[in-house]
């Protein structure tokens, strides 16, 4: 491939790596700060976390359905389909929204016993469960506008979001958490003010941004107002099974915390801090497969097939590349980060053990990923994907960590080398399927 494409990748690719990285930087900071505060503290925002994470999991394929379709009718130039795909997504989202908010509301005790049986933790997570519930408007809304920004390749604007979210939320933090320059020391609930404020930050910005300087689609309220049957249904046939694979590939992650979380009482707090890493450095990753979704999608929609099948060659080039690099920053980083935490020692080392667990994983995880998710789904083949994860994630991966976890009494680094395990065999599937197999669709309407 030449210099052009290259540079096509990288423009979009470093800036959705950047975004990402900041996004969970943000976690992150929750994680260090609540960390300093209480053990407790900690481990009762992780086990909300996970519920944020399913249901960012699902708004997720919600907006990756549409950049799918999007991205091929950015290739033939048609704008009208994408504003309609944009409302139906939308549609979708707020949908979820409403359902989550009515389950966390009515039962969040229940919903955090499902991660941990440790009522002081189950009190600390209700107390951050009540406000933080409030930010899942803003964030859906949030998601699918910057899903239909990026299939029209618009992507520093999520860059900056993000950053300033990241400032917004520190700054609250630090000064609500702890009592500073004489505000109410809140611990949990001033993490979850300041992730509420920089939410709704975000979302008004991002407002301004669309009515001030968006000049592609031009997007109006109205657009999100009207309904195409025909352009819902292609929507709803795509973005089913992803919604689907997505929700249960997040249940799968918060199924580590449940059990870890059973296992032993250092266990959740040494996932909670690992898994926070991990998901940053993976974000290499996901920024690699979401920029192959809108190449790939693009090209597709230009009907040049052969050009189709030379990006799909360099780009595993590239994954590969991303996974030996992102590999190696999380095995460097882990001690330096580590030290930032107030932890048992023992949780310690089991948080160390972890992250070199994860460090290998990566590498599979960074070519395997962006592969399915990016070439072979972006191109149209979703369904290959989603019978591929479930099979890996509920045949082979969740009863094999169960076996090992509550029947052999194995050890949780055994454990999460199991939960793990579909990161790296994946990657023969994807590749015999991006380089011998039929995975390219054609998903516009004339």
């Amino acid at each position: 491939m030449g210099r052009q494409f290259y540079r096509r990748f990288f423009s979009i690719y470093i800036v959705l790596v950047l975004q990402n990285v900041v996004t969970l930087s943000v976690n992150l900071a929750d994680n260090m700060m609540l960390g300093g505060y209480s053990e407790v503290a900690l481990s009762g925002v992780a086990a909300v976390n996970q519920v944020q994470f399913i249901y960012q999991q699902i708004l997720t394929a919600l907006g990756d359905g549409m950049v799918i379709l999007c991205s091929q009718y950015w290739g033939k130039k048609q704008i009208q389909p994408m504003k309609k795909l944009a409302a139906a997504s939308m549609r979708a989202g707020l949908i979820v929204c409403g359902m989550l908010f009515f389950l966390v509301s009515l039962f969040p005790a229940r919903i955090l016993g499902l991660f941990t049986t440790e009522q002081t933790i189950i009190a600390e997570g209700v107390k951050y469960l009540k406000i933080i519930r409030f930010t899942y408007l803003f964030f859906a809304l949030t998601q699918i506008l910057l899903a239909v920004l990026r299939s029209v390749e618009v992507v520093k604007i999520a860059f900056l979001l993000s950053v300033q979210s990241f400032f917004v939320n520190c700054g609250i933090n630090y000064i609500l958490i702890y009592g500073k320059f004489g505000a109410p020391e809140l611990g949990t609930a001033g993490a979850a003010i300041g992730t509420l404020t920089a939410r709704m930050l975000e979302f008004f910005v991002l407002l301004l941004f669309i009515a001030l300087r968006e000049r592609k689609l031009h997007l109006k309220v109205k657009d999100f107002l009207h309904t195409d049957r025909v352009l819902n249904r292609d929507y709803l046939k795509l973005t089913t099974p992803l919604v689907l694979i997505q929700g249960l590939w997040g249940l799968n992650t918060a199924m580590q915390t449940v059990i870890l979380g059973h296992m032993t009482a250092a266990a959740i707090a040494a996932n909670s801090v690992a898994s926070t890493l991990f998901l940053m450095v993976k974000s290499a990753a996901v920024g690699a497969a979401s920029t192959a979704t809108i190449i790939i999608g693009k090209t597709i929609g230009t009907g040049n097939l052969e050009e189709v099948k030379k990006e799909a060659a360099a780009l595993q080039k590239l994954f590969v590349v991303i996974g030996i690099l992102s590999g190696l920053v999380l095995f460097f980083i882990r001690i330096p980060i580590l030290n930032f935490y107030q932890l048992a020692e023992s949780t310690k080392e089991m948080t160390n053990t972890f992250l070199i667990i994860l460090s290998v994983v990566c590498v599979g995880m960074s070519y395997q990923m962006p592969t399915n998710n990016g070439i072979i789904r972006g191109g149209g083949s979703a369904g290959f994907v989603v019978k591929m994860d479930l099979i890996s994630i509920w045949l082979i991966v969740i009863p094999l960590s169960f076996y090992m976890a509550f029947v052999v009494k194995a050890s949780p680094a055994v454990v999460v080398c199991c939960l793990n395990a579909d990161q790296i065999f994946k990657c023969v599937p994807a590749f015999l399927k991006a380089n011998y197999g039929n995975w390219i669709r054609k998903l516009t309407r004339e």
